[in-house]
C-alpha cells in the first residue's frame, strides 16, 4: 500500500470501538458530522489524540456501525435491537436525516413514535354533571383532592384484563386458552 492511500484512512473510536475508513468514503454526505472529520480543521474540532491518530466520541458504538455504513452504502437501515428514540438521537448526533431510513427498516423506526401519538391521542373524558355533584363516585375518582386522569381511571381494569383470564368476559376472549382443561 502506498502513503498516498495510507492518508486517505481515518480512524473513529466511538464508545470504544475502533471503526476504519476512508476520507472519501466520509465526504458522500456533506454537511454532516463526519463529512466534517475530513476538513483541514478537524484536529482542532473534535477529540483527535494524535498518538492514536484517531478521534474519539463518546456515542453507541453498535449504532455507529449503521451510521457508518450509510456511508458506505447509500442506505441507512435500522438495527431490530436498538429502540427508536435511542437511534433519532443518535442520528440527530451525527447530522443524518431521519427521512433517509430505508422503508424496510421505517416501521421498526417509526414504532415508538406511532406508540405515543396513539397514547397522545387519548383525551381526558369532560366531567358530566353527574360526577360534578358531591357523590361518593366523585370522591372515589379524586386523590389527594384532584381529578384523576382518565388512564388511572382505567388503569386497574386494564391491568387485570392482561393479569386475571377471569376478570371480564373481554379477557377470557384474550385468553381462551386458560379455560381448556386437560
Amino acid at each position: 500500500m502506498g502513503k498516498n492511500e495510507d492518508s486517505d484512512k481515518i480512524v473513529i473510536n466511538v464508545g470504544g470501538i475502533r471503526h476504519e475508513t476512508y476520507r472519501s468514503t466520509l465526504k458522500t454526505l456533506p454537511g454532516t458530522r463526519l463529512s466534517w472529520l475530513t476538513e483541514p480543521d478537524a484536529f482542532s474540532n473534535f477529540d483527535y489524540d494524535p498518538k492514536t491518530d484517531e478521534f474519539f466520541f463518546d456515542r453507541h458504538p453498535s449504532v455507529f456501525a449503521y451510521v457508518l455504513n450509510y456511508y458506505r452504502t447509500g442506505k441507512l437501515h435500522c438495527p431490530a435491537d436498538v429502540c427508536g428514540p435511542l437511534y433519532e438521537e443518535e442520528l440527530a448526533f451525527w447530522g443524518i436525516d431521519e427521512t433517509d431510513v430505508e422503508a424496510c427498516c421505517w416501521m421498526n423506526y417509526r414504532q415508538h413514535r406511532d406508540a405515543e401519538e396513539a397514547l397522545d391521542s387519548f383525551e381526558t373524558p369532560e366531567p358530566t354533571e353527574e360526577e360534578e355533584d358531591g357523590d361518593l363516585k366523585r370522591l372515589c375518582l379524586q386523590e389527594d383532592g384532584r381529578k384523576l386522569s382518565w388512564w388511572k381511571k382505567c388503569q386497574p381494569k386494564v391491568w387485570a384484563l392482561f393479569e386475571d383470564p377471569y376478570s371480564s368476559k373481554a379477557a377470557r376472549v384474550m385468553y381462551p386458552h386458560s379455560f381448556v382443561t386437560y
